[in-house]
């Protein structure tokens, strides 16, 4: 007898999820005060523990820094440390705490890139624009290919242009180059613009850099490979400018700061050093970076990085049309990506009891004496600003001793609340139908089918035991149906209906061959009646679950599609009965299950 599935090996990939569990595995979760004052207490108390040790190290005594975690609504925690010794002549703020103010580096090309978006939302420009359209001075006698890099492409390190315009040649700094083995050069025959001097530390102009830059080599060609480039967001601050008519840095103000009340964030040195974080020999704090501004001239909070981080969080998949602002764009190792402009770990080796990968999307900045780096943690809702003034190597121990045991509790409190509002036993409504779900929820194997019956017939002999074949699951395997949320609802308008989709999972016991690492998604293999056939919808306001494709009717012979049969009669908890037809304006319940509750 021929599987009625048959027909699917034409189309169906014969690849199975070997490669990791189903991420996301649950819905962005709301962290409330409870969380925060006592599931999370402990692990906050844990970190600031092991923070304090740090700073204990006599590496550290000049060295001050800042750490806050915000949700999508409020900052949930903060840590900050000032240095034991200080400068004795301009201190600068001797009380670290959510004010004070460092400069935050290459993170400004975060704002940058937001304003970009902004720009191209409003249609005065577009993402695949070739940079050249903006900046014609960029001329096509010129070694780098101008008219084939997009502004999308330079937000993104695919550029291919060079690092940097200036401050990165060493023959304009002041050291013997032949102390290191180079050459000795006369500068008079480098043609270097007159700005670069060796002597004094500041930024060039338009006129003097851009001529510079049509002589210089590219790296790659445009969208071939990723490289860091400072030059690009530059250039993008200057097409920023020319297309709003604002300098770049009134831009910033206007679009972003002052929108959203960062009131200690600027491009200015701050009039007053009440809040600066000065270190032990920082020498950068007054500098003016000029045009460089866009690539890194930002001086700001912790305070205000969560106000941003909040907005971030709750805006980034909306920002411009077709534009998934965390997404990655280019590989620069196994395990991290560029994105636009973010800098994007993946991992499977941070939880405990699952090898699920957890994102990390972050970006860092550096400049003499200030190291900072933002990380959002978009499954979890979360997002964490960590500022350093002093010694660099810091910031990847606070890094570790933060992130790692706060998406361990956060983990563990994700599972625990989706046990109790998604596990359960769930039976028909309708008591003559021998149907009933049963899910359960652990940090091992995520929101799972335990148990599946269908008018009598157990789905895990029939359908899905073939579909698992079809995938290229062996018999003798072991595997599993877990749920993947969709971040969707029935009726979005209300948040309620949330949509879930079943996925068969082969669990991975132990290394296989090297292609077991590929896994090619597809989370919408086959329909059933016009209904996605692992579509599953939970009604937590009703304590109810409803299977899409699995909907009592029959076959209307001038439309041959499964519809509505009669009225469908939900049971509430308190007994009384409601109706809904298919014409309600309310839901029609189709293949509900009721909450069998403990």
């Amino acid at each position: 007898m021929l599987s009625p599935l048959l027909p699917l090996l034409l189309c169906v990939p014969l690849v199975s999820c070997k490669c990791s569990d189903p991420s996301p595995a649950f819905p962005v979760p709301s962290w409330t005060k409870q969380h925060k004052d006592d599931s999370l207490a402990s692990t906050f108390h844990a970190i600031d523990t092991a923070l304090k040790s740090i700073a204990t190290d006599d590496q550290y005594d000049t060295t001050s820094f800042s750490v806050s975690l915000t949700s999508e609504t409020e900052t949930l925690w903060s840590h900050h440390h000032t240095a034991l010794k200080q400068n004795a002549t301009r201190p600068g703020t001797t009380h670290i705490d959510n004010q004070s103010q460092y400069r935050i580096a290459s993170i400004t090309k975060v704002f940058t890139t937001l304003g970009l978006l902004y720009q191209h939302s409003a249609g005065n420009l577009s993402l695949d624009d070739p940079v050249s359209d903006y900046i014609p001075e960029l001329n096509s006698t010129s070694a780098i290919p101008w008219k084939d890099i997009t502004l999308r492409l330079m937000a993104s390190q695919l550029s291919g242009m060079p690092r940097e315009g200036n401050w990165a040649d060493l023959a304009t700094t002041p050291f013997d180059p032949t102390s290191v083995g180079l050459p000795p050069v006369d500068r008079e025959d480098l043609n270097l613009p007159a700005c670069f001097d060796p002597e004094v530390f500041e930024s060039c102009n338009w006129t003097q850099i851009l001529p510079y830059l049509n002589n210089k080599q590219p790296v790659f060609a445009p969208g071939q490979k990723s490289s860091y480039s400072n030059v690009a967001f530059e250039l993008l601050g200057l097409v920023l400018a020319r297309v709003t008519g604002l300098s770049y840095e009134e831009y910033m103000h206007e679009s972003i700061f002052k929108p959203l009340k960062m009131e200690s964030t600027t491009f200015k040195t701050p009039e007053s050093d009440e809040h600066a974080v000065l270190p032990l020999g920082q020498f950068f704090w007054d500098v003016d970076e000029g045009i460089h501004n866009p690539t890194g001239g930002i001086y700001s909070s912790s305070a205000d990085m969560s106000v941003f981080l909040r907005y971030v969080l709750t805006h980034y998949n909306a920002l411009a049309t077709g534009v998934n602002w965390f997404m990655p764009a280019s590989w620069t190792g196994l395990r991290s990506f560029y994105g636009m402009p973010w800098e994007i770990l993946r991992t499977e080796r941070i939880l405990e009891h699952s090898n699920r990968p957890v994102t990390f999307v972050t970006k860092g900045g550096a400049v003499p004496s200030y190291f900072s780096r933002i990380t959002v943690m978009p499954e979890y809702g979360l997002g964490l600003t960590l500022l350093v003034g002093g010694e660099s190597s810091i910031l990847e121990k606070i890094q570790g001793a933060v992130t790692i045991p706060l998406v361990r509790a956060a983990e563990g409190l994700v599972w625990q609340d989706i046990d109790t509002t998604h596990s359960g036993n769930y039976t028909a409504l309708d008591k003559e139908l021998n149907s009933s779900i049963t899910f359960a929820a652990s940090a091992a194997t995520g929101l799972e089918v335990t148990s599946f019956i269908s008018n009598g017939t157990d789905m895990f002999d029939t359908l899905l035991s073939t579909y698992a074949q079809l995938l290229g699951i062996p018999k003798e395997a072991a595997w599993r149906v877990q749920l993947t949320p969709t971040l969707l609802f029935k009726n979005e308008t209300s948040q309620e209906g949330e949509i879930w989709r079943m996925q068969i999972v082969r669990e991975r016991t132990e290394d296989g061959p090297i292609w077991d690492d590929f896994c090619l998604v597809d989370v919408d293999p086959v329909s059933y009646a016009g209904e996605p056939l692992n579509e599953v919808v939970f009604w937590h306001g009703e304590r109810l679950v409803e299977l899409s494709a699995f909907r009592r009717g029959a076959v209307d012979a001038s439309n041959p599609r499964y519809h509505l049969g009669h009225i469908t009669i939900l049971a509430q908890p308190n007994g009384e009965e409601r109706k809904y037809s298919p014409t309600s304006e309310e839901p029609a319940h189709t293949a509900c299950m009721r909450h069998n509750e403990q």
